[in-house]
Parts: C-alpha cells; structure tokens; sequence
C-alpha cells in the first residue's frame, strides 16, 4: 500500500503511515488488490466510515464489471482496464476500484496495473497537472486507463490491413478464420467493455454528492468523449471485419466465375470440333468422303477454321 498526501497544487508527497485525515488537502490511499486485506479497517479508521460489506467484495472481485454506485456517506466506481500487456487478440482487461470521500481517495487495483504507477510517475514529475480534490485524481488515473484503449487503435487498423492483404492475395489462400472469427468476438467484448465504462463514467457524474466545477465537469464529459470514441471504434473494426469476409468470398466468387467463363468458351469451341471429329470417326463401310485424297487435311482445315471463327466471335463479344 502506497499513501500520497496532496495540498494544493504542490507535488504530492509520500507517507509512511497515516492515522488522521489532514484538514487541507486529501490522501490517496493505493491498495494492491489481495495484498492488503486489512484496507476498509483502515479507512474506518480515517473517516469513521465503514464500507458496504459488498463493496468490499465488489472491490476485490477480479470479475466484476463496470459500475458506479453512491450512498450518503462515500461512492463507489469500479473501471476496467487493459491488462498489463495487452495482446491485439486478446483484450484482457482488469477492474480497478475507487473509493471517493471528501478528503481520501481509495484505489483498489491489479498489481500489474500500468495506469497508476504512470500517474504517480506523472504527479511526481510534475508532468501532470496536480489535482487539488480526489475526483480530480480520479478523473487521472481513469484518463490514464483509457488512454491505453485508444493506443490500440493503431495495431488493430495495421492488423486488419494486414488480413485484407491476405484475403484477396489470390497466389495464398486464406485459412487462418478461426483467428479472425475470434478477433472479432473479441472486439465486441471490447466494445462492450467501453459501454460499461461509460455507463459507469455517466452514473457516477449525474448521481454523485461531489461538486463538480465547470472545470472538471468538463474533464468527465471529455473523458466519456474519448471513452465513447473507443467504442465507435471498436463497432466500426467490428463492421470492417465483416466487410472485409464477404470482399473476400465476393472475390473468390469474381475468379470462380472468370475461371468458369474460360472454361465454357473453350468447351464452346471445342464441342462443334469433336462433332466433326465423332461424324468422321463413325465405322460406316460407305462413307464417300474417306475415298477423296486430300479429305484429311481438308477436315483439319475445317476444323481450325471453325474453331477459329468462333474464339473471334468470342472475343468480339468480350466473353473472356
């Protein structure tokens, strides 16, 4: 557990312990989930608060979902966000809680989190504007995680390049659609994922008991902004995906038929010449045309000359 003391816009400052809330500025309390199980004694003790028995659980849950909810005495917000290493088909996301009180704020979050720490690394830089409330500090780290989604937008649009490639390289055909048809699925749990942020996000800016400024008012909804902008989106990859499977079976269609177009003009052509060819094969004793000298090559000759005329009609026709 990590304790940082904020007073005013000064760099926050580490604590080894706390016993008392200060009377300026807030504390930040952060709780690696399941190394401290001790933690809502520990807030009782600061604001003389006891947490909801389920929202402890809530908070220690690694399942539970987006969600806000508010009572008299604090509130409550829990966001999912990436796992550390996000991989492009997997989406693996990992909820942090947040606690909010007039003077505390109360992070329950993964050990592998990437958010928090680059915000403590920004606070103590000085690299971000320091926050002077605990739902600035929130609106932060809830940036931060967000952040992460919209770095994803970039390899999921080269990967989707990269399939449409492969779908209409006619030279090496495509097999792989298990990961596709997985990738997908998975964009829409990304997708859903964003609108239980934002409904979390939206719950808690039109329920809570904080008084919002103008100026972090603004901060939320541009937060939302963003949140819905990963959700637009993860629907248009969605739609892209889709599209790009029935470019490809239009495709292989398109060469299917091309295929067969060739196919029939050569069997057009060749179906008056194995006439021909079947006419003079026949075992008939009187057939005057075998007696004449030259009526072999006379037959070949008729039958180039046909087979001629009717590949210049085909192709006057644009037929292949």
């Amino acid at each position: 557990m990590e304790i940082l003391y904020f007073l005013s816009r000064q760099k926050p400052s580490a604590l080894e312990s706390v016993e008392e809330l200060p009377s300026e500025g807030f504390v930040w309390l952060d709780i690696v989930r399941g190394t401290e199980p001790q933690w809502p004694d520990l807030v009782k003790h600061l604001t003389g608060i006891t947490l909801h028995e389920r929202h402890v659980k809530d908070a220690e849950n690694v399942q539970h979902p987006s969600f806000a909810d508010m009572t008299s005495e604090y509130e409550m917000v829990i966001f999912r966000g990436l796992a550390s290493v996000p991989e492009i088909n997997s989406f693996e996301s990992k909820p942090t809680a947040f606690f909010l009180f007039e003077k505390l704020l109360v992070t329950v979050r993964p050990a592998d989190s990437r958010s928090v720490p680059l915000i403590k690394e920004r606070l103590s830089k000085q690299h971000a504007r320091v926050p002077i409330r605990p739902a600035g500090l929130m609106h932060l780290i809830l940036s931060a995680i967000t952040d992460r989604f919209m770095d994803l937008r970039e390899p999921l649009t080269q990967q989707l390049e990269t399939w449409r490639n492969d779908l209409l390289d006619p030279k090496n055909p495509f097999n792989d659609w298990m990961t596709l048809m997985n990738h997908r699925n998975k964009l829409r749990t990304f997708e859903i994922l964003c609108v239980e942020q934002e409904e979390a996000v939206t719950r808690w800016r039109d329920s809570t008991n904080v008084e919002l400024d103008d100026h972090i008012l603004v901060r939320y909804n541009d937060l939302l902004e963003h949140i819905h902008r990963v959700m637009r989106f993860a629907s248009d990859q969605q739609n892209s995906v889709e599209s790009l499977v029935q470019l490809h079976f239009s495709a292989v269609a398109h060469r299917t038929n091309e295929i067969m177009r060739v196919l029939t003009v050569i069997s057009a052509i060749f179906l008056p010449l194995s006439l021909v060819a079947g006419i003079f094969g026949m075992n008939f004793e009187y057939m005057p045309e075998l007696k004449i000298r030259y009526a072999y090559f006379f037959a070949l000759g008729g039958m180039a000359v046909l087979g001629t005329t009717m590949l210049i009609f085909f192709k006057s026709k644009h037929w292949f």
